[in-house]
């Protein structure tokens, strides 16, 4: 399992439109991916799970996936949020 604290920087948060990419890009991934804001944990690849974070610009997460491609899967989530407008 691959594990990473991550800050979110995306001028708007995580809004309906970013939420939707951001689930289009952990489904690229055969790895389970959850992310987990204070005490609540989703599973990322579910858009009803992300949009119930209610993420914003400066929050930080820990994002963590199991599986064969855990490594690339948690730097393609690191790089969406960090650079994504």
């Amino acid at each position: 399992m691959t594990t990473k604290n991550i800050q979110i920087q995306l001028e708007h948060g995580l809004e309906a439109r970013p939420v939707a990419l951001l689930v289009q890009e952990a489904s690229k991934y055969d790895s389970i991916i959850y992310i987990q804001s204070g005490d609540k944990k989703v599973n990322a690849k579910s858009i009803m799970g992300m949009m119930s974070l209610g993420l914003d610009n400066g929050e930080e997460l820990v994002v963590s996936a199991d599986g064969a491609d855990e490594q690339m899967a948690v730097e393609g989530i690191e790089k969406f949020l960090s650079c994504q407008a």
